[in-house]
């Protein structure tokens, strides 16, 4: 039996951990600074509104 699929399927669950992790930090970012309207504060931060779908388009 090949390992394989269980390779494959640990870095992809690894990326998705990953994912989530930064995305929780750019919220946790957004919370302190009150300010969706602005620029995002941080990369973290921009990412999260942009997959939340509260990015600014300018």
């Amino acid at each position: 039996m090949s390992a394989l699929p269980l390779i494959v399927a640990l870095v992809l669950g690894a990326t998705v951990l990953v994912g989530y992790a930064l995305v929780l930090i750019g919220m946790r970012q957004e919370d302190r600074c009150m300010s969706l309207g602005k620029v995002p504060p941080s990369r973290t931060a921009g990412l999260a509104r942009r997959v939340t779908g509260c990015h600014v388009r300018g």
